[in-house]
């Protein structure tokens, strides 16, 4: 007997409404931080001492968002070795690389500097250096996309006035700041998501009693990894970038998604 449920559907469906509701809550709320205003950015989420999830640290943003195509390569490579032979296509390989090379292209390089942040500069962005103090000022944009470890003594030049020197040896490395900030993590949990419910689809179509041990496992792997991007789209969705960031973040990660379907 096979499962007749269509997990695609199922998960866009939820993963939108998850976004939507997240992000009108927040507006209501006041819950989300504008990460491009280089004032904020580097303070403590106005909630992190009432809302876990509102701190950068919180082990959903450090041990599974921070690496989470990783976690979606894994669940699909289990899901695809651990497959019956006929599904272990090419076909299904090329969508997984078409995916990562589009991860690649937003968040890590596109020619130089990733999509996303020539998004961030082409929308009027600035490379912002922070201070201890909490002032910021811009530097040229190189330094962001190249991701430049910043100093007193490695760059003088940069800090021309002797008042924003620190006192202590100190170094940073500059972000871009101001522009529209795409919501990168929006965009990953998104692409990702609806990629693994799309890869599901083959092995739910057969027969359970095909289904090896090992695929069993890959199954339940797999489905505990969407629900963990649900999540954690959630808590994205509730207290960080302004709703035009989520909105574009989400529909940047349906389109990668989609690129996959042409294959």
């Amino acid at each position: 007997m096979s499962i007749k449920i269509d997990v695609l559907q199922a998960t866009f469906t939820a993963l939108t409404l998850i976004i939507f509701l997240g992000t009108v809550y927040s507006v209501k709320n006041s819950t989300y931080l504008d990460t491009s205003n280089p004032f904020l950015t580097h303070l403590p989420h106005h909630l992190h001492k009432s809302h876990y999830f509102a701190t950068k640290s919180n082990f959903l943003n450090v041990l599974f968002i921070k690496r989470a195509w990783a976690w979606t390569s894994s669940a699909f490579l289990f899901l695809w070795v651990s497959s019956p032979r006929p599904q272990r296509s090419i076909r299904r390989l090329s969508k997984w690389a078409l995916a990562t090379a589009a991860w690649l292209v937003f968040t890590s390089w596109f020619f130089g500097p990733a999509l996303l942040e020539r998004v961030i500069a082409a929308s009027g962005g600035e490379c912002t250096i922070t201070l201890p103090s909490g002032a910021a000022f811009p530097i040229p944009n190189e330094f962001c996309f190249t991701k430049s470890t910043i100093s007193p003594f490695t760059h003088p030049g940069l800090f021309a006035s002797p008042l924003l020197l620190p006192e202590e040896h100190w170094t940073a490395i500059p972000r871009m700041r101001k522009g529209h900030d795409v919501s990168g993590h929006i965009f990953l949990l998104t692409m990702s998501a609806l990629f693994l419910a799309d890869q599901l689809t083959p092995s739910l179509r057969l027969p359970t009693s095909s289904w090896t041990t090992a695929h069993k496992y890959a199954l339940v792997y797999t489905s505990a990894i969407i629900t963990i991007w649900l999540f954690a789209a959630y808590t994205t969705s509730m207290y960080f970038h302004t709703p035009l960031e989520k909105l574009t973040g989400y529909l940047l990660g349906v389109a990668g998604y989609a690129l996959t379907r042409i294959i």
